[in-house]
């Protein structure tokens, strides 16, 4: 029988441990403490220029809603095989309505999701134009925002229920999109008394990462690490090392990955030499929409099940390569990113 050589035996060895991580998905729980968004989509057909103003009449043809934002981190959970407890807060209005049916029909349990009467559902509202048989084109978004963060009385709840569930979980992933249902304050409330003390906490924030603390891993994409630094990266591979190590610093992290696009990802932890990671499949894009759910999903799945730092942002990668090739907001299902193993080695770039 013909030997390998030594490389691809190390290839096979680190595919066969990513495809047992994934395929221990299953046996995991997740809790999903975030701000929970509905993303809608509005299709329209493009009929002709209006008489009234220089803008494109569209004649409607469909209206999709998915989950977003926190609620898409749930979604990507669920589609990974992974038990996911989402705690959040919608409102007692058609978005709200449809999220929690969305969860229901994934048989995701929503005992810790909280619906108030006169909050609003954040709604992201993308209206793509398209001639027949043409790719649609987003041509505008319009948000609807509750017009203050949930109660204190919410908030209690929403620690409680995280408390609660606790007990019973592998994992926490904060979904923090700044709408005040998965702030550093519900965070530091959570873990008081000890709530949190065998978790790995994984963060998502869009503002106020650095505002954090108490957390294991985080995942922020480049303009997120330029703007919390104060800095531009650019090129500049030093400028993003560096950038790296500060954050872990500060936040007392064991791993955090930069995820920059078409250029892949960087993966840092406290006790070895960063990663550098080239994006999986193609960087022709097909949409980025709630790329950073997906990722920060498998990346918290893949700690949870006890893998390391590099395994979990390979992991991370192939989901973020999958999910960007879909339109609209999507997920990654379990036996897709099996496949994207057996196809595709993990790869990694040398400095």
């Amino acid at each position: 029988m013909r030997k390998l050589p030594f490389s691809m035996k190390q290839h096979h060895k680190q595919s066969d441990r990513l495809k047992d991580v994934v395929e221990s998905f299953p046996k995991l729980t997740v809790i999903v403490v975030g701000d929970l968004v509905a993303d809608e989509f509005l299709f329209g057909e493009i009929s002709r220029v209006s008489r009234e103003a220089p803008v494109l009449i569209l004649k409607h043809r469909e209206r999709r809603l998915a989950p977003g934002g926190g609620a898409n981190a749930v979604y990507n959970l669920a589609d990974l095989g992974v038990n996911v407890l989402p705690v959040g807060v919608v409102g007692d209005d058609e978005p709200g309505k449809l999220l929690i049916k969305a969860f229901r029909h994934k048989h995701i349990p929503i005992t810790g999701v909280l619906k108030e009467k006169g909050y609003t559902t954040v709604t992201k509202t993308r209206i793509l134009a398209g001639m027949t048989h043409s790719s649609r084109q987003q041509v505008v978004r319009l948000d609807r925002e509750p017009s203050a963060e949930p109660s204190q009385h919410l908030k209690r709840e929403l620690v409680l229920a995280a408390r609660r569930y606790a007990r019973a979980s592998d994992g926490l992933l904060i979904s923090d999109y700044g709408y005040g249902a998965a702030s550093p304050q519900i965070l530091s409330a959570i873990r008081a008394k000890g709530g949190l003390d065998r978790l790995p906490v994984t963060l998502d924030s869009r503002y106020r990462m650095l505002e954090y603390s108490g957390v294991t891993a985080a995942t922020p994409n480049e303009p997120e690490v330029e703007e919390a630094m104060g800095i531009k990266i650019g090129q500049d591979w030093s400028r993003l090392i560096s950038a790296g190590e500060q954050i872990i610093g500060r936040m007392g992290l064991e791993s955090l990955v930069i995820t920059r696009g078409r250029d892949g990802m960087v993966a840092f932890n406290r006790r070895h030499k960063p990663l550098d990671i080239p994006i999986y499949g193609s960087d022709e894009v097909a949409d980025v929409t709630g790329a950073g759910d997906t990722v920060i999903a498998t990346f918290t799945a893949a700690l949870a099940a006890g893998a390391s730092t590099e395994e979990a942002a390979h992991l991370a990668n192939y989901a973020g390569g999958i999910v960007v090739m879909k339109r609209g907001t999507a997920t990654v299902s379990q036996q897709e990113l099996l496949h994207a193993i057996e196809t595709s080695p993990p790869a990694t770039r040398s400095h």
